[in-house]
Formats: C-alpha cells, structure tokens, sequence
C-alpha cells in the first residue's frame, strides 16, 4: 500500500506575467491524497481589469467570460480551506503561488503552504528530457491536457504528472515515497528552528546564515527573502550549496523595502563581516577595471589590471578585452597618450607622439595642466551624469521611503524617512541618510541598478 500525502494541485490563468501588477482569470484546484483526487474546485474569476489580447489568444478566457465570475475575494474562503494542511503542488509553483499569495496579500491575509514544484522533480526524478515545460514534457510521457492554457486542463495534467513522480520516487525508495517528507526540512540542520522559516516574510531584504556555533557563515539579499531562503535551503545543485545548507543552523533577516537598498546592503555587510561563504564566491563577473592617478611629474594616469581589494578602479569590466578596448577608445576621443594610459611601454615617447597623434605629455611637451584637462574628461565618463542627486524608492511600509545619497557622482550613504511626518522636504532627506564610503562595488551597483530598473523619482539638489 502506498503511503499517502495530502496535496492541492493548482494551476491558474492570469492577466500577464508579473504577480505584483497582474491578476488571476482562472484558478483550478485538484485534492489529491498520494493515491487518487479526492475532491476539486474550478472557477473563473473577474480579475477586475481588462484582459489583453494576447492573454485571450493565449487562453481563451476573455472580458465577457469573467464578467459575471466571483472576484478572488469571494472565493478567498474555499481556497483557504481546500488547501489547509496540504502541500500546493503546481508546475513552475512559484509562478502560481506567488499571484495567489498577493491577492491574500491584498486582502490582508498572510497565505503561506509548503510548495512542491512538479518542474524541479521532474528534472530530478526524470532525467534527460530535453524540455520540461509542461506541454513537452506531458507530450514525452503520453500524459494527454485536455484544455491547455486553462487551468482545469492544466491541473488534471500536473495531477497524472505528479501521479508519475509519487510513482517514480516511491520506486527508489522502497515503495515509500519520500515526498510525504518535506523534502527540505528532511535535509536541514536539526539546529534550525523550522518554524522560525514559514515567518520569512516575502519581501525585498538582506538574510544571514549562522552556523551552530553563531558564526556568520553567509549573507545575501534577495527582492523576495521567502523565496530565495527557501532556494538555499533546499538546494541540492552543488557540493558547496549542500555543504552550507547543512550548516545552516540560524537564520536572521532585515527587510529593506527597496532592493537597491537590499543590494547596497549586502555589499557592505559582506565587506564588513567577510562570512566564509561569501568570501569562497568570486567577485560577480566584474574582475577588470581601469585605475587611474596621478605620477611624481603631476601628470593624471591611467592604467587597466585585475581588480585587488587594495585599489578601488574608476570602472569594472567582465574581461581584459573589453577593459583595454574601452581605455583605447578614451585615448582616441580625448587625444590622451597611450604611455600614460598604459597602453604603449616605453622609456621615451610613445608611437601615437611619433606620428604627431599625442602632444608629448609623455615626454614633458605638453604640460600637465594641459593634459590632465581632457584626461579628466575621460575620467568623468565613469561617474554619474547628475553630481549631486538623491535616489527616491520605496521603503518597508507604505509611510515609508527610502534615499541613497550620491554627492560629487560619489555614493555618501543610505536611510529611511517617514513621508507623512518629513513630506518630501530636502533637509529631511538629508537628516535621514546615514554616512557610508563609496568603492567601486557600490558604484556598479548603483549604475546597473538605475540602468535595468525603475526607481520612485530622482531629486537634484
């Protein structure tokens, strides 16, 4: 006889991709008991905004469909009880349980299931697949959807799927599945507090690994902490990612509100309390920089090397190719010497100076104050367009703001200030920040986070 499990199969149907924004069209849930469904629950639901076209010709389900369908907050209830005391089962489960979590979230509700994701199993319990998709991988095993891109078709597919795994896995184990455990908690320190991990809130912040002893063994950050603990704590893909998940013996937590914030963090905590973990890790892709100073004749240089934690570099770079190329194409933009921006090794002039590129810096024709002119043009290429600037992002409560601090095109420091108490008045915000130096991290940091992502507003001053 095989040994049951209590599970909720849930697919759902949505108005795009992004649970913060979006909303749910569709929600199927299937109880299954290891064995077979013992009971089911299928709605549309009106997601109180308009459906795109796209989404329609994706699923079928348009604005007229969901019209007259309960809104998730009438169906909150059944959900809540369908699902108390079993796993949430759903292929790629994060997507699914993430939009059910923030409509609770919305609601007031703290929603929270221990999760099994049908897509990490499979890899693992069905090797070699060359997709795992739920359409290709249900076409690999003759598993037939009934109804793709709606969510009862879906489900009762992940249900003959998970069907497939409970068999699979119960085969290696001696006809006792050991997805009845909960596969990470099975595997974690018996030090770790187990309840202490369902209070995780799913929110952007810094976390920090302790091992039995109460050494800071690793620190990282994370837009969503539940998540990305969860991830640590279940992850069986490297020796390394066991090795410390065995380790973890305490978990600490600070939520930050903004990732920015989360990420600045991060970096200075690290660099402050250099846990082990971290400092096993290389430096993230960045490993070449363009350094620059000043020689004995008061000339500004430049040269391009490894980054060491001895020397902060005016820029990083993913390899020595793409560092070299960018100081090459400073010298031709800014008529600088190729000697003095390391670039031409020689005792005497350099090769553009020999054929009248380069106006002698480099052998004392040109003065300093001439040259350091346009090299420290160049160099302005590396800092922010705006000197003086504030960037403006949400903070830890919807009071609650956040403001990172650059002056000079340098970073000063970070802090939190209420809106409603302080409003949005400069010396408020300039109150707030608390002091912190500036390196060469933090500004990769800072510019690729403004790059790739939206922030509340920027305030020059």
């Amino acid at each position: 006889m095989r040994f049951r499990n209590m599970y909720a199969i849930i697919d759902i149907e949505t108005t795009g991709g992004s649970a913060r924004t979006e909303k749910i069209t569709e929600i199927a849930v299937y109880l299954h008991d290891g064995n077979e469904i013992t009971g089911e629950f299928v709605s549309l639901v009106n997601p109180e905004r308009n459906i795109p076209y796209f989404i329609t010709s994706l699923t079928g389900i348009t604005n007229e469909m969901v019209e007259d369908a309960p809104r998730f907050y009438e169906i909150a209830k059944t959900i809540i009880e369908l699902t108390e005391g079993r796993t949430f089962v759903a292929h790629n489960a994060r997507f699914d349980y993430s939009f059910i979590r923030q409509e609770y979230k919305s609601l007031g509700f703290n929603f929270k299931r221990n999760i099994l994701d049908t897509v990490a199993l499979s890899r693992k319990l069905l090797p070699g697949h060359s997709s795992y998709s739920l359409g290709n991988i249900c076409k690999d095993l003759n598993i037939q959807i009934n109804g793709r891109h709606r969510a009862a078709g879906d489900a009762l597919a992940t249900v003959k799927l998970l069907e497939i795994l409970i068999g699979k896995d119960a085969e290696a184990n001696g006809n006792r599945s050991s997805l009845l455990k909960s596969t990470k908690i099975s595997k974690l320190n018996p030090k770790l507090d187990i309840t202490k991990i369902e209070k995780i809130p799913d929110e952007p912040g810094v976390y920090y690994f302790y091992n039995e002893k109460g050494d800071l063994i690793y620190i990282g950050k994370s837009r969503n902490l539940q998540q990305r603990i969860s991830t640590h704590l279940s992850n069986n893909t490297t020796n390394r990612a066991m090795e410390m998940r065995d380790l973890i013996a305490d978990i600490g937590w600070e939520t930050t509100g903004s990732e920015l914030i989360a990420l600045l963090k991060e970096s200075q905590e690290i660099k402050r309390n250099k846990p082990v973990y971290n400092r096993a890790q290389r430096r993230t892709g960045f490993q070449w920089g363009i350094f620059s100073f000043v020689d004995s004749n008061g000339y500004l240089n430049y040269r391009y090397g490894q980054i060491n934690d001895n020397e902060a570099p005016v820029s990083v770079f993913t390899s020595k190719e793409k560092t070299k190329s960018k100081l090459s194409s400073l010298v031709e933009k800014y008529g600088l010497c190729q000697k003095l921006s390391g670039l031409y090794d020689t005792e005497g002039a350099c090769f553009h100076y020999q054929v009248g590129i380069c106006k002698g810096a480099c052998i004392g024709k040109e003065t300093p104050e001439e040259y350091n002119e346009r090299a420290s043009k160049a160099c302005e290429e590396f800092i922010f367009s705006r000197r003086n600037f504030f960037i403006i992002d949400k903070g830890r409560d919807i009071d609650e703001r956040c403001a990172v601090k650059i002056i000079n095109g340098k970073y000063s420091g970070w802090g939190y200030f209420n809106i409603n108490e302080m409003g949005f008045g400069l010396s408020a915000v300039h109150d707030c920040i608390v002091p912190s130096g500036d390196n060469s991290d933090i500004q990769v940091i800072l510019k690729q986070y403004l790059k790739g992502n939206r922030v509340e507003k920027i305030i020059e001053f």
